[in-house]
């Protein structure tokens, strides 16, 4: 063999493992290029999903729908013009879920008493709370429409008692607002631990487009004691003559 053909030769050894490497780099290419491909499909078949979703303002399944997607195709195009629309979506749902969530706080009911028929709406307090030293127990909030005593709101115990004989003042804070004085009483019955604020339709008035309602009452064992009631969920149409 010439040394031409050696020469030949000894360059051919060296391209050969130089073309198998790129070829497997090429291939290695091809392959991701088809995966990223597959990725995109998938990821704009679950955009369709969630833009379905959306489309009938269905916040809980597109949250849903989104964060599948995210997890799954973080880096497609799909990903982010799902993620561009993400925070409205979630602030949605969450608004939704509050709102389902203070609604059901509130119970309705309507009863056959003599003269006709009783409606209440009632809530309890959203911490319980220890008024006598016996710990700590629900305090519950009424509005009540009865066809011979007309309307009324009185807060009710489970132990203890009001300080509230014959009268007292109680401070009623709306929110983060000012607290606002009202009359109060307690009345002389055991048939339960109530005791009524005087003025029914101003504690109704003030419950419009409130977050919660927070009264402090004097309570028998000393001091006072606050109940904070969220009643963003208060529907009004269930005590129609209260307005």
């Amino acid at each position: 063999m010439t040394s031409r053909h050696l020469l030949a030769t000894a360059l051919l050894a060296a391209l050969l493992p130089l073309t198998a490497c790129q070829d497997r780099e090429a291939q290695a290419a091809a392959q991701a290029q088809a995966q990223a491909a597959a990725a995109e499909q998938q990821a704009e078949a679950a955009e369709r999903d969630f833009e379905a979703a959306v489309s009938i303002e269905n916040w809980a399944l597109a949250k849903a729908q989104a964060d599948v997607l995210l997890a799954r195709f973080p880096d497609t195009q799909a990903a982010e013009r799902v993620r561009a629309k993400f925070d409205d979506v979630k602030a949605k749902g969450d608004a939704l879920r509050e709102d389902a969530r203070t609604k059901a706080l509130w119970t309705y009911n309507t009863a056959n008493v003599e003269g006709g028929q009783q409606i209440s709406a009632a809530i309890y307090a959203k911490d319980n709370i220890d008024v006598d030293g016996s710990g700590a127990k629900q305090v519950r909030m009424i509005f009540r429409d009865h066809p011979s005593w007309g309307r009324s709101s009185y807060l009710v115990l489970q132990a203890g008692d009001f300080d509230c004989y014959p009268s007292c003042r109680v401070s009623v804070r709306v929110d983060d607002g000012e607290p606002r004085r009202m009359a109060a009483n307690r009345p002389q019955t055991d048939e339960a631990i109530a005791m009524f604020i005087d003025d029914e339709r101003a504690l109704w008035r003030l419950m419009d487009g409130a977050k919660t309602v927070s009264i402090e009452f004097p309570v028998k064992a000393g001091g006072t004691r606050t109940a904070v009631f969220e009643v963003a969920g208060l529907d009004r149409t269930k005590m129609p003559k209260w307005g």
